[in-house]
């Protein structure tokens, strides 16, 4: 590991945990990038139409999903005033718009991990309930959520490792399928992610250990178990997919915004990331929908950037943070994975333009940039997001990428940047009163 640190200058700093921005040499063009890849476009669509399905048996489960027919989608928000307020406190040149995918406002789970996990415990509810008989696909969802169906699936049970938020999308979810429920909680859970995971009447064990070993010992005991299907962040394939279908979505938004993404048009997005599935997905997504079109970053605690170091070394999840120094400590709980996933950094190995970095303290100063300017509150790790956006064009590695990528002062004046925010609805009032006083 040693020589790979001296070999290249950034993977130093990121040793040292300093805030870096780093660009991914593997990138290449979606005509080529996207040739290789296991999954396309018509697994997306796939996805899109599996959700489009299961519409009914949402909206009986969950009310809140009646405004919009059981769809589970969030907010594209234009934010000027932040945007203004990112450049003036924070040095930042912003060209161009600045919005928020409010993903931190998805229903039910109230995170991104809501496209991912619903999706997957939705995709085995499906499989289960055709291979006993009991559902076609021109069925009515929606009696899915008949206590005779209940009763059905409660000889089931569905487990997943989880820092936090995936937990509670596949908890909750699961919960109202009717599953036993058993979510594998790291040391850097919250404690109000669990307590409200068990007031659905999830099982939470809890461990002193991080994401990877929480992940180990949950599929070890759901492997044990004939009846048990594990939710594998790290690998699966369906999580992936759930995400993706996240930039169909958002295409549809940007029309309706009269937001246009072309060659002179330019669209930047930055993602906080984990273990990867959720940014993975939707970057996946977002190529497949805009082509070379679109630029995506992902964003990453200094003490915890699993992916980044993954890719910049070439060996993905066979490296950890520990590996090179970090500590894989973080106040970003939903981004602290010391290991990242092997699938999904292949996958978007030649699509992710790169990541940047961001030490915990701005998390916080973001938060309360984003409340003061906006009145919109995001839990610590969504506020990553923002880091793109302020790095961009402040750096000089920055500029040199945009010079190559062929992104002139002309489009970029004209580019959209959006800040993917992954969580926050679900933090109780007392917890964002905390959170305010953080690195004050």
């Amino acid at each position: 590991m040693k020589h790979l640190l001296e070999k290249d200058p950034v993977l130093s700093r990121v040793a040292a945990a300093e805030e870096v921005l780093w660009f991914n040499p593997k990138l290449q063009p979606v005509s080529s990038g996207l040739q290789e890849l296991p999954l396309g476009m018509e697994d997306i669509r796939d996805a899109e139409a599996r959700l489009a399905r299961f519409a009914p048996f949402i909206e009986a489960c969950f009310p809140e999903t009646a405004p919009r027919k059981g769809l589970i989608e969030s907010p594209l928000t234009p934010i000027p005033a932040m945007q203004k307020l990112l450049e003036e406190r924070f040095g930042a040149v912003i060209p161009g718009k600045l919005l928020l995918k409010q993903d931190s406002h998805l229903a039910i789970a109230g995170s991104v991990k809501a496209r991912g996990g619903i999706y997957e415990v939705l995709k085995h509810t499906e499989d289960l309930a055709m291979e006993a008989g009991l559902l076609k696909e021109t069925d009515n969802y929606a009696k899915l959520a008949t206590p005779e169906m209940r009763e059905f699936f409660s000889k089931y049970t569905v487990q997943v490792g989880s820092t936090g938020n995936l937990g509670m999308s596949i908890g909750i979810a699961s919960a109202a399928v009717g599953y036993k429920v058993i979510v594998h909680m790291s040391v850097d859970a919250k404690q109000w992610k669990k307590d409200l995971l068990r007031s659905h009447g999830v099982q939470v064990i809890e461990y002193e250990a991080d994401y990877g070993e929480a992940v180990k010992q949950g599929r070890a005991q759901s492997d044990a178990d004939p009846m048990s299907y594990f939710v594998d962040d790290e690998n699966s394939r369906n999580l992936f997919l759930g995400y993706a279908v996240a930039a169909l979505r958002l295409q549809s938004q940007l029309k309706e915004q009269g937001i246009a993404v072309d060659a002179d048009h330019p669209l930047l997005v930055t993602i906080p990331c984990g273990v990867g599935g959720a940014p993975g997905g939707v970057t996946f997504g977002l190529k497949q929908v805009f082509g070379d079109n679109v630029h995506v970053l992902f964003s990453e605690p200094v003490q915890c950037p699993s992916m980044l170091v993954g890719m910049a070394t070439g060996l993905h999840s066979q490296v950890c943070v520990q590996d090179v120094g970090l500590t894989g400590m973080t106040e970003a709980d939903g981004l602290a994975c010391a290991r990242p996933s092997g699938f999904v950094g292949k996958v978007i190995e030649p699509l992710l333009a790169g990541e940047v970095t961001i030490a915990d303290p701005k998390l916080y100063h973001f938060m309360r940039a984003l409340l003061e300017s906006e009145n919109i509150f995001l839990e610590p790790s969504a506020c990553a997001s923002f880091q793109g956006a302020v790095e961009l064009l402040q750096q000089s590695v920055g500029k040199e990428w945009c010079e190559t990528m062929g992104l002139t002062a002309e489009k970029l004046a004209n580019s959209a940047h959006i800040a993917w925010a992954t969580g926050g609805a679900l933090v109780p009032a007392d917890i964002r009163e905390h959170y305010k006083t953080m690195y004050l």
